[in-house]
Order: structure tokens, then C-alpha cells, then sequence
């Protein structure tokens, strides 16, 4: 039996990637179609984890139930204790000037 010409053999290969809907790629030069073609994690990762509850947003649905939410509640004191103590943030500028002026005494 004789042996088949490269020529012949690079014909099927390009044949039997034009049927098969594969990508032609003679040289093996690296495509990235193993990536392309996996699976997406995103939406597994999505399911794995429970959805979150976010108590402000349910208390701003229904306002009837008076939810209060004790996180939020502890911030604003700890904010309001810090202002007392001239620890707060500082104001914001109501211009451009104001701004360039607050920076300069920095």
C-alpha cells in the first residue's frame, strides 16, 4: 500500500472541518477555542449561592411592616457621635472655588 500525499491529506482535514463546523488550523498555532467552547461558570455560581436579603429594600416596599434595620440604625448614631466630636466628614463644597480654597489650607 502506498503512502497518502500530505497535499491529499490536507484536503480531507480542510473537507472534514467545513462538515464537521470545526476550525481549520494546518499550523496548530494556539486559538483559544478550548475556552470559547466550555461551559459558563456564571450562571452555576449564581445558583450555588442564596439570594441576599437587603432588609432596607424590603422596608421601603412595605412600610405597613416597620421594619427597622438595626445595622443602619447603629451607623447613623455612630456618624452623628463622630460629628460631636468634629471627627465627621467634612461639608461639601458648593462651588469650584470653595473646593479649590478647602484644598489649599490642607
Amino acid at each position: 500500500m502506498s503512502a497518502a500525499l500530505p497535499s491529499r491529506l490536507a484536503a480531507l482535514t480542510r473537507l472534514r472541518c467545513s462538515i464537521f463546523q470545526t476550525s481549520y488550523n494546518p499550523a496548530g498555532i494556539r486559538t483559544g477555542a478550548k475556552y470559547l467552547r466550555a461551559r459558563l461558570r456564571g450562571p452555576s455560581v449564581v445558583k450555588y449561592y442564596p439570594q441576599e436579603l437587603n432588609l432596607a429594600e424590603i422596608a421601603r416596599k412595605y412600610p405597613e411592616l416597620e421594619i427597622v434595620d438595626e445595622i443602619e440604625e447603629q451607623r447613623l448614631i455612630d456618624v452623628e457621635e463622630k460629628k460631636k466630636r468634629g471627627k465627621g466628614a467634612p461639608k461639601k463644597a458648593k462651588t469650584k472655588a470653595d473646593s479649590r480654597r478647602i484644598n489649599r489650607k490642607r
